[in-house]
């Protein structure tokens, strides 16, 4: 099953996503719709709000309100996003200028700020404590997470186990709050609303652990960034971290001079680095053991075709690596 095909089971949920998101992104405030109109048309996979409104068919949900919390996460997403470039310096995502790169560093932060506050906003309406609860903690967990990077940025010396807690707080953690939303909104009982959370932090990590190995093996054009943009920017990912265990001292130095300092000068050793210590085989098996987790978590769930997504979902998340 293709993305298009995963999308295709909940299209009319999707389009109505996209009509809230646009509805909620609107403000009197010119210079923010003219930002949010730039965000919109930049597209994206949209997979948080897909596997929101993927999981609350699943569980059983009839309503609407399984769409409004599809778009909430996004907006926490794209917070994060905005925020990002700035912090980065990025330039580029989905293949063309960021927010801050159009309209600078000031507006991309303080729009940010509207998308994440508006999405609380959006959170109160649906009048549920614990969806309060959960959105609470994990938005705290994701700032936690993006510390945790900027401490381990340009330091070799970052463990697997210190990425791995950044990833699971920056991405997984989100991937985790939605599904268990759905599961909460669909009143499933709380075995299932834990299945369904776990189902999402293993995607996100599985998902999260493709995208380090795409940034040594991608096409930009395709991918919509440019190739070693991680390590451009001083990130130690897996990839980098299984390397500098197994590769000759050389290769070593080479990789470690480049967490240090950043920049791209020496990008195409390094890729051979790491293609000599097996360091993007290592990172996508690892994403395949999550991807595997996350299937299972979807045994508590009843059969449907909007399970079925769900497990395709797992496995497009570590298919897309070739």
């Amino acid at each position: 099953m293709t993305l298009d095909d995963i999308r295709a089971l909940v299209r009319a949920d999707l389009g109505s996503v996209d009509d809230v998101i646009r509805a909620r992104l609107k403000s009197e405030v010119v210079l923010i719709d003219r930002v949010a109109e730039h965000i919109i048309s930049g597209g994206g996979k949209r997979l948080r709000p897909l596997l929101v409104v993927l999981a609350g068919r699943a569980c059983g949900h009839t309503g609407h309100s399984h769409v409004e919390a599809a778009a909430f996460i996004e907006f926490i997403h794209t917070a994060t996003l905005l925020h990002d470039d700035v912090v980065d310096g990025s330039s580029m995502r989905r293949g063309r200028d960021t927010a801050n790169e159009v309209f600078g560093n000031q507006a991309s932060v303080l729009v940010g700020d509207f998308v994440y506050s508006r999405a609380f906003q959006m959170m109160a309406a649906v009048n549920s404590p614990r969806i309060m609860e959960i959105m609470a903690d994990a938005t705290n967990v994701i700032a936690e997470g993006e510390v945790l990077q900027l401490m381990n940025a340009h330091d070799p010396e970052t463990t697997e186990q210190r990425y791995l807690e950044v990833i699971y707080r920056k991405t997984a953690r989100l991937f985790e709050a939605g599904a268990e939303v759905a599961a909460v909104l669909s009143n499933c009982p709380i075995a299932t609303q834990r299945s369904l959370a776990r189902y999402g932090r293993h995607l996100g990590t599985a998902y999260q652990l493709v995208d380090d190995v795409l940034d040594f093996r991608s096409n930009p054009a395709e991918r919509g960034k440019n190739l070693g943009d991680d390590l451009a920017e001083g990130k130690p990912t897996l990839p980098l971290i299984h390397a500098l265990r197994g590769a000759r001292e050389s290769e070593r130095v080479l990789i470690r001079t480049a967490i240090e300092q950043g920049g791209l000068a020496q990008l195409e050793p390094i890729i051979a680095a790491i293609d000599s210590s097996g360091g993007l085989e290592y990172a996508a098996a690892l994403a395949r053991r999550e991807s595997n987790a996350a299937l299972a978590a979807l045994e508590v769930l009843p059969d449907s075709t909007y399970k079925e997504g769900l497990a395709a979902l797992a496995r497009f998340a570590v298919e897309h690596t070739t």
